[in-house]
């Protein structure tokens, strides 16, 4: 019988301890840096990095094409996942082509360059974790994959290509299929986008999403922003994706740290970690009012607007605004806790998360509404792992994605368990934003009963001085959505070379035009609630 409260706990994760480095795959030849005899690929050994752990751009090792797409699929072939592929342009008008996997059951990042002249065999025709990240090359950089499946903009127009919302859709064709358009202008307070929906009578053939109608050029204003300590640079860092402004302001802020050799304060890495959880208790709880007014199902929603505004303002006792801003700091936090904001704190958490649970009881203990939501939008843990999934969506088709745990950033308490689903469905998504809740408040409480024991101490210390040049380094927070990501390199005068930012979004947008296939149309309102995506995430 259908238990719908499943649950699935995930193993406890094997992570690197710290000082150690990761030995390579494949077992090395001597003296050689390449697999042994045997082996089924030959590639050098990968750059291995912890989470915000820089190195020398001179040991990111390069090998040629067939070698690094090699690397990229036996990677991903052995669980790994593609995080971040970029490219920086050299002096003889190449391009040298960056890619970084993130392999969560030893808790390392693994690199790998290599060099693009004029147009490359496609990596998304074999590697569908690669499609997006490619179209992106495509349209800042010119770089062009041959055989690329979908080769359409991403978030602006490319000089040689077909404009935002005015390119060629993937279209079914046949006596009674029928075509739905959806935006790019919606009803109600919400950004452009467009879907393209291809029906045979109420049923969804194929789901076409076009984004980029609200493209703002962050990585040419990260530019004009200069160096990292710029006015401009943090308050840009916090608006990538507004309700994501703690986990995109504290990857910058790892990146920054790392490249000048400094240490946040503990007390400053608690903070951060105490708001990261803020951020999403308010969203998570927001999340499940609006899958509750998509179903039909309207005292929840209710209740829920205002006590996602209960935890928003937990977040404004800590800084004095309500989405964190100003309170990510390079070395800690600007704002610092006593024992009387704590007793605050710790009311207001018991408080909401007691209010939430009432609210969201109504849910699980409702039959009309388990019947809405049950068995629709499901995607399989296989396709969900294919096209690389995070976050919630991921752990609810059962991946154990949750960078908290799997690569920890130094001083930040680990959460205890990562809560995980096993159907991919609608219910799936929704009810891991209730445990997730549950998950969040027990850390929250266990944060807050350390700094009673030890409520001083500096929330911020000072940054060492400028970058070294010359470096790179990926930063992952674990997000409300999923997975942020942040990569940079180094170059002279205290400036980055290459800066690159993924939100989750990016990784999840392909995930929602998946659970469309063989659905009423009319389920796409609560298929695109139960995974909330970002817009403006993706469009940058």
């Amino acid at each position: 019988m259908f238990n719908p409260l499943r649950r699935i706990d995930a193993p406890a994760e094997t992570l690197l301890p710290v000082g150690k480095t990761m030995s390579h795959p494949l077992e090395k030849s001597p003296g050689k840096g390449r697999p042994a005899k045997g082996a089924i690929a030959s590639y050098p050994q990968p750059l291995c990095l912890r989470n915000a752990e820089s190195a020398r751009l001179s040991t990111l090792p390069y090998a040629d094409l067939a070698a690094f797409t090699d690397w990229l699929m036996h990677g991903t072939k052995e669980g790994q996942r593609l995080i971040c592929l970029f490219a920086l342009p050299e002096e003889d008008a190449s391009h040298r082509l960056i890619a970084a996997l993130a392999d969560d059951r030893k808790g390392v990042l693994y690199s790998m360059s290599t060099e693009l002249s004029g147009p490359y065999p496609s990596l998304a025709a074999r590697l569908p974790q690669a499609h997006l990240f490619e179209r992106i090359l495509h349209e800042e950089l010119g770089l062009v994959p041959e055989g690329h499946p979908w080769l359409k903009p991403a978030r602006f127009s490319h000089t040689d290509g077909p404009h935002v919302g005015d390119m060629e859709f993937y279209q079914v064709e046949g006596e009674e299929v029928h075509e739905v358009g959806v935006g790019p202008v919606h009803a109600g307070v919400i950004e452009a986008g467009h879907f393209r929906f291809q029906c045979l009578g109420e049923e969804v053939l194929h789901l076409e999403i076009s984004l980029g109608y609200h493209h703002r050029g962050v990585d040419a204003l990260l530019r004009e922003a200069g160096t990292p300590l710029s006015p401009r640079m943090l308050p840009l860092m916090e608006v990538v994706a507004g309700d994501s402004t703690i986990a995109h302001a504290w990857a910058f802020c790892s990146l920054y740290e790392t490249f000048t050799d400094t240490f946040a304060s503990p007390q400053g890495q608690v903070l951060r970690s105490l708001a990261l959880e803020l951020e999403r208790l308010a969203n998570h709880t927001g999340d499940l009012g609006a899958i509750s007014g998509d179903a039909g199902f309207f005292p929840v929603p209710s209740y829920c607007g205002r006590l996602r505004g209960d935890w928003l303002n937990a977040t404004a006792v800590l800084c004095g605004n309500r989405f964190g801003r100003g309170f990510v700091r390079p070395g800690g936090c600007g704002f610092s806790v006593d024992k009387r904001l704590v007793d605050e704190l710790k009311k207001r958490i018991a408080d909401t998360a007691r209010d939430v649970q009432g609210a969201t009881r109504l849910l699980w203990h409702s039959n009309s509404f388990l019947a809405r939501i049950s068995d629709i939008g499901g995607l399989e843990r296989a396709d969900a792992e294919a096209v690389g999934l995070v976050g919630v969506a991921a752990r609810a088709c059962g991946l154990p994605r949750d960078v908290r745990r799997t690569h920890p950033l130094p001083g930040v308490p680990i959460p205890p368990s990562i809560p995980l689903q096993a159907l991919g469905d609608v219910h799936a998504r929704a009810y891991q934003r209730q445990q997730e809740i549950a998950e969040s408040v027990s850390y929250c409480q266990r944060i807050l009963e350390t700094f009673l024991h030890s409520p001083d101490g500096e929330a911020c210390k000072p940054v060492k001085g400028p970058m070294k040049e010359n470096r790179i380094a990926f930063a992952l927070v674990e997000g409300w959505r999923g997975e942020v990501c942040h990569a940079a390199v180094t170059g002279a005068g205290n400036t980055f070379k290459h800066y690159s930012i993924v939100d989750p979004s990016v990784h999840n947008w392909i995930g929602l035009a998946l659970v469309l296939r063989g659905q009423q149309i009319s389920d796409f309102p609560l298929c695109n609630k139960s995974f909330n995506l970002s817009y403006c995430g993706h469009d940058l």
